[in-house]
């Protein structure tokens, strides 16, 4: 179990004994509360960023393939290292693990800023400092995934899970409109400058949190990292949850790398029009992502994620086929909720079927095939885009959606509420 903080230096890690809420009750706990606020602050930043570099794009190219591969480069990286990452969570005290993360992203970030200001940055070197951040973001996340058991008890968990979900779609629905008015305003340099700061927060509560942690045992990283594929797919439950996800990932994709394109040419809208779509998109998943437990409990994984992929899937169509902003605006909110609905029922599930001293790999290997498939969605359907046209490459990602909600319930259902449950 964590210890108490033993000084006022030290960030309490034990939980308060005030009754809460079951949908709030890690926040008992203060390690959680602070890392979760910081968390939401530094999500924030990132959002912030992602609207510059994505809508910075626009005024540099003309290519849907350039612009779609913005959202590429910042997650191919966690398909690319991934698993390592996965192996160095499982060897390293994870807690330094996301400290160097964090670091590397705001130095990143930070020369992203300098780079915009001094007016040198090309298409190819925007990319490359997404990229950079994406490889941050791949190794912090399977540290910071599989640190929240750390944060709170194994009841509170899948709950624990769902608020981090929260955090983000909350930075994702706020985030996007100060975006885009911070870059009407004062232009993407000034973007990129508050996420450098935002990862400051995050650092400082790092610093501080010391939980109780049993040494990792070191084993060599291709010996670990096989021992974390092995695994996952000698698990039937847990390579059914990874293919779940590499379908969704796959076809989803294609609206948020495409929206920026989509704003431009079909909406002929700005960048605070941009930011308005991407904050509806994350209403929407906070909306879903506050009643989405109770829902699986009730239904089961196997039909909410059934109902989330059509949902998404059907709201291609509007997107693709309207010049209204408000329909756009209202097909965002939907998508957003099937968005957080998959993503937390998958993201629950591995991690209630990984074992405690694998488990960084376990995330790594999810977050590889998810991310993984996000990426080379937006590729595939940016290059459709640009060899076709905008609503037909949203129309095939829907199409794909749809006909994988239907297959992957008869060839790799989720897996029952017991199969293959680690913890309690």
């Amino acid at each position: 179990m964590p210890r108490p903080a033993g000084g006022s230096s030290r960030l309490a890690v034990s939980p308060a004994k005030r009754p809460l809420p079951a949908s709030l009750a890690p926040f008992r706990f203060p390690a959680f509360r602070a890392i979760w606020t910081a968390n939401l602050a530094s999500n924030m930043g990132s959002m912030i960023q992602s609207v510059g570099a994505a809508w910075l794009m626009t005024e540099l190219t003309e290519s849907h393939l350039f612009i779609a591969a913005v959202q590429a480069s910042a997650t191919i990286p966690i398909l690319l290292l991934g698993v390592f990452a996965g192996a160095i969570a499982d060897n390293f005290d994870r807690r330094a693990v996301m400290l160097a993360a964090q670091g590397f992203m705001l130095v990143a970030s930070a020369l992203l800023t300098v780079t915009t200001w001094t007016g040198v940055l090309t298409p190819v070197a925007l990319l490359a400092f997404t990229l950079a951040v994406g490889c941050g973001t791949a190794l912090n996340s399977p540290a910071w995934q599989a640190s929240v058991r750390l944060q709170v008890g194994h009841a509170d968990l899948p709950q624990a899970i769902a608020l981090n979900t929260i955090a983000f779609n909350l930075a994702r629905s706020v985030g996007p409109a100060l975006g885009g008015l911070l870059i009407s305003l004062a232009g993407p340099t000034a973007a990129f400058a508050l996420n450098a700061v935002s990862y400051v927060a995050l650092i400082i509560v790092l610093l501080r949190w010391h939980p109780e942690v049993t040494p990792p045992r070191r084993t060599p990283m291709l010996a670990a990292i096989a021992v974390g594929i092995r695994f996952c797919m000698g698990s039937s439950p847990v390579r059914r949850v990874l293919m779940r996800g590499f379908a969704f990932g796959l076809g989803a994709a294609g609206f948020q790398a495409l929206l920026p394109s989509l704003v431009r040419d079909r909406l002929h809208g700005s960048e605070i029009t941009y930011g308005l779509c991407l904050g509806a998109f994350g209403i929407g998943s906070i909306f879903c992502a506050l009643w989405i437990g109770s829902a699986r409990r009730r239904w089961g994984s196997d039909r909410v994620l059934g109902v989330a992929a059509m949902a998404f899937a059907a709201m291609m169509i509007p997107v693709a086929l309207t010049q209204n902003l408000l329909v756009v605006i209202a097909a965002a909110f939907v998508a957003g909720g099937a968005w957080v609905t998959t993503f937390t029922t998958l993201n629950v599930a591995m991690q209630l079927r990984s074992p405690e001293d694998i488990l960084g790999r376990c995330l790594s290997i999810y977050q590889a095939v998810t991310f993984g498939a996000l990426a080379l969605g937006a590729y595939l359907l940016g290059l459709l885009a640009d060899l076709t046209t905008l609503p037909t490459a949203i129309l095939v990602s829907g199409a794909w959606l749809a006909v994988a909600a239907v297959v992957l319930r008869i060839v790799a259902p989720m897996p029952t509420r017991d199969e293959g449950r680690v913890l309690p």
